[in-house]
Parts: C-alpha cells; structure tokens; sequence
C-alpha cells in the first residue's frame, strides 16, 4: 500500500512538473505577437510605396492578410514557412497565421518575401482562415475582382475570392507561385488568453 502510494505521489508530481514545462510562457507568446504585428504593418507599407492603389483595395476589401516567409529551394527540393495575420475588415476579428510550402523544382537560394491576400468575400474568409483552401498557380499581373469588374494592380490570382501580392527585397514580384502552400491558424496564439 505504501508503495502504491509512493509511486501514486511520484506520478502526480512529474505530471505537475511536466505541465509547467509545457504551459504557455505568456512573455513569449505576446514577444511573438507582436512581431508578427509589426511585420504585418512593414509588409503593407512595402506594399503602398510600390504599389500606391493596394492601399485602398485593403482599406475596402472584405479581409486581407499578410504572412511573412522564408523560402529555401536546394536542389530540386524547396521548402518555405513564414507567420502573420488575417484581418477581417468586417467584423474586426484578426487571426495569427502560419504558413507551410513544400515543392519540387530546380533551384538553390534562400528568398524572404512577403504575400498580402486580399480576400473578397465571407465564403474564401471562412475558406482562407480554416486552412481549407488549395492554392492554384497564378501569374497574372492584373487581376480582376470579379465582383465590380475592377482590376487590381500588381496582384495576381489565388483563389475564389483571393488575391495575392508578392513582395520580396527587389519590390512586387509579377510571377507569384504558391502551389503546395498550406496556411492555417496559429492555434496557440490565437488560443491563449491572459
């Protein structure tokens, strides 16, 4: 009896101790949002300085969202992962994000870039933030909202709904590839609350 007991103590004490190892660290978590913040405000005034329309379709679009990435490409193996925020213009709801691509393709080099979604509708919000979409290839330099008929400058297509800007250190890329591309919440930032 004395042994199970023991062992009973033993047990509770390492589940005690595991879990404040592997609570959330609020410092970190509010260090990691606000990086992510401050990345989302660079990666939209990038954006204004080349391309001065983008401003006013975020301003009116339903929801945009900007995630900031690197990508690695070695071989013909790529591989890219970036973080950043989706907000609902809306509604005010803003989510934390993350971002996975994987790839095949001949290459070698390390590439940091910024893609800014404008999202036109309730359905691809709902779409982009539960991680559902698929991503099709797009390279169209102007696209069209498919709502008013207006083009939006220097985005290319994305999905039903969806625009994307690509911004890298030379300025707006015309030739935006995110085929293989996963983008999901960040559900311990977006989860935890203090």
């Amino acid at each position: 009896m004395r042994k199970t007991t023991t062992w009973i103590m033993a047990l509770l004490m390492l589940c005690a101790m595991t879990a404040t190892v592997f609570a959330a660290n609020p410092e970190k978590i509010q260090k990691e949002r606000t990086e992510i913040e401050e990345l989302s405000v660079k990666a939209l005034q990038n954006l204004y300085a080349k391309v001065p329309s983008a401003e006013s379709v975020i301003e009116n679009c339903y929801a945009y969202a900007t995630l900031s990435n690197t990508g690695m490409k070695l071989g013909i193996f790529g591989d890219a992962h970036g973080r950043g925020l989706a907000v609902n213009n809306e509604t005010g709801e803003c989510l934390y994000m993350r971002m996975k691509e994987m790839g095949i393709g001949l290459g070698l080099g390390v590439k940091e870039y910024d893609l800014i979604f404008v999202i036109g509708t309730e359905e691809a919000w709902n779409s982009f933030i539960s991680g559902d979409i698929k991503f099709a290839s797009a390279a169209e330099a102007a696209a069209s909202d498919g709502v008013t008929g207006d083009s939006i400058e220097g985005a290319s297509i994305a999905a039903k709904g969806i625009w994307v800007y690509q911004m890298t250190k030379k300025g707006l890329s015309l030739d935006v590839s995110i085929k293989g591309t996963k983008i999901y919440p960040d559900k311990k930032l977006n989860t935890y609350e203090e």
